[in-house]
């Protein structure tokens, strides 16, 4: 009898992680299975509890790599802030832009908000995500004020991205420029 040979595949484990941000994004959580992730990635269904203490461990890297991709594009958006003047205009792009953030981004976000309120080992994950957005604010605004236009910009990009009509530049630079203190 003979067998098939084995497949090198030292990428295994990324890529099923990889695989795993795309099934949440297509999927949700809910249905996020390991057949589905197996599928995906082309591998035999074993390798997600051979890579992994299970799927919650699973997708409990898929998040953190997610959050950590995230939280790169976030640090670019602001790395030219020097000032609170440039501060309201870079908020306020972040805003109006959706983080620069696809869809598909957004969805795996929003999983993980969610996830994060029902599974409490995954806040670790996004209060990592939530304290480099505040450091990377807080190069320029003190820490208090840091935390508060973060989660002012949170809640303003999900409004701008979750509506048909999104607030305008000008409304959206008024409350920013409110929290930081300057004149629009």
């Amino acid at each position: 009898m003979s067998t098939a040979p084995r497949r090198h595949d030292p990428d295994r484990r990324d890529r099923l992680v990889d695989v795993t941000i795309d099934v949440i994004a297509e999927h949700g959580l809910a249905g996020l299975t390991a057949r589905r992730i197996a599928t995906a990635a082309d591998v035999p269904l074993g390798s997600v509890t051979y890579h992994f203490d299970g799927l919650g461990d699973l997708v409990r890297e898929a998040f953190v790599r997610h959050s950590r991709t995230m939280a790169r594009v976030f640090a670019a958006h602001f790395a030219d802030v020097t000032d609170r003047a440039s501060m309201l205009e870079a908020a306020t792009d972040f805003v109006l832009q959706g983080h620069r953030a696809s869809p598909r981004e957004w969805a795996v976000a929003y999983e993980l908000y969610l996830a994060a309120l029902r599974r409490p080992a995954l806040r670790e994950v996004t209060e990592s995500w939530m304290g480099s957005s505040r450091q990377t604010l807080q190069r320029v605004l003190a820490p208090d004020l840091a935390r508060a236009l973060d989660g002012v910009m949170e809640g303003l990009t999900m409004h701008a991205i979750l509506t048909t009509a999104p607030p305008t530049r000008e409304e959206t630079r008024a409350v920013l420029a409110r929290v930081l203190e300057v004149t629009p």
